[in-house]
């Protein structure tokens, strides 16, 4: 029997590149992820892994990468993706479970994890996996929902919410969307053997008063001039953190091998085919583009 994981937010079916950020005013905050991802990324790389990616907002961002693998729990989010990225074999598409990474061991000298954190009930467990599939040396950007954002920290004052946004323990203020307090998170870092190497403040002006009256170009602008203090204090919705993967030396992944078992992790020879395992004798389906690894019945 396969040992439970924990719960996944799936969306599945969902229109989120078109509700949220195509049509929903937020033409700010990716303007301003786009910047803090520019400054963060390394100048070339081999094989990236993103995490969360959805619909491929922000895989055309990672140019300097040869090889790029998209990694969501729902299928239609990649189906809409490919849709937009198209067939390349420059991209890989992966339906999987961040607790169960279907890769083997040391395979990405790249990874990030955009507006995906928010989602995980055990943070911890999901950057263990995201370090098991770096190489040593690899550059890992996590961006996190900061619960110490100085909109919490107003409402708290005059008796708005009832949660302290001063208490490391993340909160879940709806189901399955957590928002994490900067030193519980560069403890997950640390405890996954991940070193942070630099981090930046986003989205200062997310406000809604303040994206209606100001010019866009201007509050980018103005953003962009303050992301640097994220180095001295994170009090903004949203901070970016460019890791390095440390420690276990010698890990990094040899010859063609790129997929294991998620459920008994016996590496998977093949691709651009069905997978069938030796180790459990699951067969994982590859169809119209897109590799599911996911285990429905845990």
């Amino acid at each position: 029997m396969d040992t439970p994981t924990p719960p996944v937010c799936d969306y599945e079916g969902s229109d989120y590149q078109h509700s949220f950020w195509d049509a929903g005013g937020r033409a700010y905050e990716d303007a301003v992820e786009a910047i803090a991802l520019k400054r963060l990324l390394p100048p070339k790389g081999e094989f990236m892994l993103e995490l969360g990616a959805g619909a491929g907002r922000n895989t055309n961002r990672y140019a300097n990468y040869q090889r790029i693998a998209l990694l969501d729990y729902s299928r239609t989010q990649l189906e809409q993706a490919r849709g937009r990225l198209g067939a390349s074999q420059r991209y890989l598409y992966v339906a999987a479970d961040v607790y169960r990474l279907p890769f083997v061991d040391g395979r990405f000298d790249g990874a990030t994890m955009i507006r995906t954190l928010h989602h995980m009930a055990e943070p911890a467990l999901a950057l263990s996996q995201v370090r098991r599939v770096m190489a040593p040396q690899g550059v890992f950007i996590l961006e996190f929902a900061n619960k110490r954002n100085i909109k919490a920290m107003l409402r708290y004052l005059v008796g708005g919410q009832d949660w302290s946004p001063y208490n490391p323990e993340p909160v879940e203020f709806a189901a399955l969307n957590f928002d994490f307090h900067p030193k519980a998170v560069r403890g997950y870092l640390a405890a996954a053997d991940f070193s942070i190497d630099r981090q930046l403040t986003v989205s200062h002006f997310r406000v809604g008063a303040l994206k209606r009256v100001i010019p866009l170009p201007i509050l980018v602008r103005l953003d962009a001039l303050l992301q640097w203090t994220g180095a001295l204090v994170q009090v903004t919705p949203s901070v970016f953190v460019r890791t390095c993967a440390i420690g276990r030396p010698g890990q990094r992944a040899e010859g063609r091998a790129l997929f294991q078992c998620p459920a008994c992790q016996t590496a998977l020879p093949g691709a651009d085919h069905n997978l069938t395992c030796e180790g459990c004798g699951r067969t994982w389906e590859y169809r119209d583009g897109i590799y599911d690894f996911r285990i429905k019945d845990a």
